[in-house]
């Protein structure tokens, strides 16, 4: 199987936990504290690990949350690229209260310049050479997902699939922010191979609400002739998720399932969607996977990823039909 390496390049120590109710003043006992690895890439390397794929997780770490997040991504059994940098890997708090509300605070992580920039490109390029010579040839699959560090060029997506072509790796992207608007506002004659959006941001970029998935494969469409990407995905939450390519018009939709969690649907998205065409699947086989994984996400608690007996449960049950 060609390889896959994972990029996270603002990764956090993610901290989750549960109070009776937030309030302002009285110092909050939290309970059932729970500490996981976090950050994009680092999610998609979990669960494709979950599902049963080989996966190596290029990640950025500095100081003791760093080493923190590195050894815990050790204990499950990810192989680990790091980048080490000055500064230390930010955190992330997330707290659910008895009614089931949950509150995020996400910290900044380390600042960037145009040095370290270059330097961390280079990292991911020798990375994926790397994974290409262990794999016998192989091009491979990169997957770059989440925001990016403060002081970050919103070029650096668009450099990086430069800089891969010539080693034949093919670069996944889900990001956000100025980075996304920068990708989908000012193509450039390198593209990514997949540019995947969350309904939110494909809705932002539209400037009006995506009514059906027959609307939100008329805008993955006008982003593929523009040349944003060679395939683009864009999610619509319950009603699954679309994809467009060159000629090619697709929506699945996954079958109903008890929420318990919208945490991780995304990344496992992305894990499932990247395995699938990893291990040879068309582009419809791997929206069908990648919609399987999403559905299993949500069934579990917490921020959870999605689980391989779910995912394998549901993927019969999630219809691919050209629209």
């Amino acid at each position: 199987m060609p390889p896959i390496l994972t990029v996270t390049l603002n990764p956090a120590l993610d901290i989750s936990g549960h109070v009776p109710r937030i309030v302002a003043g009285p110092k909050l006992r939290v309970r059932d504290v729970v500490v996981e690895p976090g950050g994009g890439g680092v999610n998609v390397a979990r669960a494709i690990q979950r599902l049963g794929g080989a996966v190596a997780a290029f990640v950025v770490l500095g100081g003791p949350n760093g080493e923190r997040l590195a050894a815990l991504l050790s204990a499950e059994g990810v192989a680990l690229r790091r980048f080490d940098l000055p500064g230390d890997t930010r955190e992330s708090l997330a707290v659910t209260d008895d009614d089931g509300r949950q509150y995020r605070f996400v910290l900044p992580g380390p600042e960037f310049d145009a040095a370290r920039e270059t330097a961390v490109r280079d990292a991911i390029v020798s990375a994926a050479l790397e994974a290409e010579r262990d794999a016998g040839g192989q091009g491979g699959w990169v997957v770059l997902s989440g925001s990016q560090p403060p002081g970050m060029g919103d070029d650096f997506e668009q450099g990086l699939a430069q800089a891969l072509a010539p080693c034949g790796a093919c670069l996944i992207v889900d990001t956000s922010g100025s980075a996304l608007d920068r990708l989908t506002r000012q193509p450039s004659t390198s593209c990514p191979a997949v540019l995947r959006m969350d309904q939110a941001e494909s809705e932002a970029l539209a400037g009006r609400a995506l009514a059906s998935p027959a609307e939100s494969l008329d805008l993955a469409c006008d982003m593929v002739r523009r040349g944003v990407a060679g395939m683009v995905v864009l999610a619509r939450g319950a009603e699954g998720s679309v994809l467009a390519a060159p000629d090619l018009r697709l929506h699945c939709a996954p079958p109903t399932v008890e929420v318990v969690s919208p945490v991780g649907a995304g990344d496992s998205f992305t894990a499932a969607f990247t395995l699938a065409l990893a291990r040879g699947g068309d582009p419809a086989e791997a929206l069908r996977q990648g919609t399987a994984a999403a559905a299993a996400a949500v069934m579990t608690p917490g921020s959870e990823l999605c689980r391989a007996a779910d995912v394998a449960r549901l993927a019969s049950r999630c219809r691919v039909v050209a629209a």
